[in-house]
């Protein structure tokens, strides 16, 4: 059993900045691209970036310069720093892995989110 478990969200100011953490554990062998993706409130999930193991990253048009992905294959962790945040940055942020459990099992892997809300 694999599991994906994101922390770092809650309350931000405008213009300040979060780091979300996900943390995947469990009978995992490797892991090859992970990702973070956003769904605001009442909008269609949607990627926000996505590294590959060996660190190449991509991002979306509405991420880049503000949002850095970066991971830790020896802890099987994947950060986004986000910074510059704005009201449109509100949604529940989830963290998505390619994770190999075995020589035959290849799957992808969905956290169950963390909430970044709020602009005081």
């Amino acid at each position: 059993q694999v599991q994906l478990v994101e922390s770092g969200g809650g309350l931000v100011q405008a213009g300040g900045s979060l780091r979300l953490s996900c943390a995947a554990s469990g009978s995992i062998v490797s892991i090859n691209d992970m990702g973070w993706y956003r769904q605001p409130p009442g909008k269609q999930r949607e990627l926000v970036a996505a590294i590959t193991r060996a660190g190449s990253t991509n991002y979306a048009d509405s991420a880049k310069g503000r949002f850095t992905i970066f991971r830790d294959n020896v802890k099987n962790t994947v950060y986004l720093q986000m910074n510059s945040l704005k009201p449109e940055h509100k949604a529940v942020y989830s963290c998505a892995a390619q994770i190999r459990r075995s020589n035959y099992e290849l799957a992808r892997d969905w956290g169950q989110g963390t909430q970044v809300t709020g602009y005081s």
